[in-house]
């Protein structure tokens, strides 16, 4: 059964904005990665480069934060994307298209098949080299903004209950690589630094808990759990997550709809910021990667060809094959008004990894070369997993009805 969209929410949801301008963003993403290979094979690269590993910062008392613009990028305006991540998956969870079992069923198999098909693909691949089978995450992540942009392009030949079905599988994708990041990419802690997080995080919880629904004290405090949680070893883009847990879904007067509550205010504040300016930043610098040297060989070395058929065959072996098994065993139903073939369609496009298998790369390796053969991974799977998933949803069927294409 299709999920159903609230019909008490009175302000379009995130949801629905998501659906309706995310496809933007996915092309903005394009055209920054796009730009970073080309700037990255040009005689411009090695300002690109250079300009990535320039060290910014300041000092204030015992406070010290100085570090490269890519560290900056990936861990100061990534904890804003995870903030935004996981206001969306509070949101889904308590008001929206992951509220209740019954809607959570279908993506939410299909997800863990994503998720563990390409990371046994990869382990497959890399057994017996223990340094590279720490990127075993790398494929299991899901690209919502560029998945979303090749289905606008196909705009009507889509129906929109696979659109929510691939944002709910999405979101529980995240879900699945914000508990990845904390369980394996944690270094080594520091326990006064993760206390002082702790002790934050609890009055955040006090804040919430007391009715307070002002952003502002939610903000500052954040930003001040954003430092510790940095510090204290566990990857900073975490604190954006707990933060997002602590913002009330209560509305500010009463009887007024949960739209007008704290948590939708920052959610839509936020939303073209990050997929407009934030994501595609992070993709500009991450994206870039020299291909000097490089031909079909290197393609083939355990790290990228792990990535690439975690990706392109794993995505869609997982995702299609878990939800064809829920479908088939009576546990799920297909999506209203769309096929299996059109269901298989999103599967492949679920391997557009990029946004967050690049930045598990870059938890999962530190040496120059190693990220680059993951970078090369990432991009010939998700170009592979687009392109076919593109073609087939183009050549499955007419475009459907605006009548047909509801959800409901």
């Amino acid at each position: 059964m299709a999920p159903q969209v609230p019909a008490h929410s009175h302000r379009p949801s995130f949801l629905q904005a998501f659906l309706q301008s995310e496809a933007l963003g996915g092309y903005v993403l394009m055209a920054a990665a796009l730009a970073a290979l080309l700037i990255a094979n040009s005689p411009a690269a090695p300002l690109y480069f250079d300009a990535l590993g320039t060290k910014l910062g300041f000092q204030t008392g015992p406070v010290v934060l100085r570090e490269t613009v890519l560290h900056w990028i990936n861990d100061g305006l990534m904890a804003v994307f995870f903030l935004l991540v996981g206001l969306e998956i509070k949101r889904e969870v308590l008001d929206g298209q992951l509220r209740g079992a019954a809607r959570i069923v279908l993506p939410g198999i299909a997800a863990l098949g994503g998720m563990l098909v390409p990371a046994l693909i990869y382990v497959l691949i890399n057994l017996g080299n223990p340094d590279t089978l720490r990127g075993w995450a790398i494929p299991a992540a899901t690209d919502i903004a560029f998945a979303l942009g090749i289905l606008a392009l196909l705009g009507s030949r889509v129906p929109t209950s696979l659109k929510i079905f691939l944002t709910a599988l999405a979101i529980l994708d995240d879900l699945g690589a914000i508990v990845i990041i904390a369980l394996f990419y944690t270094s080594q802690l520091n326990v006064f630094a993760l206390v002082m997080a702790g002790a934050l995080l609890v009055c955040l919880f006090c804040l919430n808990r007391s009715g307070v629904l002002r952003l502002t004290p939610y903000l500052l405090i954040g930003a001040v759990l954003w430092y510790f949680v940095l510090k204290s070893g566990v990857h900073a883009t975490l604190a954006g997550v707990a933060l997002a847990l602590t913002i009330p879904l209560r509305p500010r007067n009463a009887g007024q709809p949960q739209a007008h509550s704290p948590l939708h205010d920052l959610e839509h504040a936020l939303h073209k910021p990050v997929a407009l300016l934030i994501v595609p930043v992070f993709g500009f610098a991450n994206a870039g990667v020299s291909f000097a040297g490089m031909g079909l060989d290197s393609l083939a070395q355990p790290v990228p060809l792990g990535v690439a058929l975690g990706l392109f065959l794993g995505k869609q072996l997982g995702v299609f094959g878990f939800a064809w098994l829920a479908i088939k065993t009576g546990v799920a139903s297909l999506p209203r008004h769309a096929s299996f073939t059109q269901l298989y369609g999103v599967a492949l496009l679920c391997g557009i990894g990029f946004t967050m298998s690049l930045f598990i790369g870059a938890l999962a390796f530190t040496d120059a070369a190693t990220v680059d053969a993951t970078k090369i991974g990432v991009l010939t799977g998700s170009l592979a997993s687009a392109v076919a998933g593109f073609l087939l949803l183009r050549l499955s069927g007419k475009p459907l009805e605006t009548a047909k294409m509801s959800p409901h």
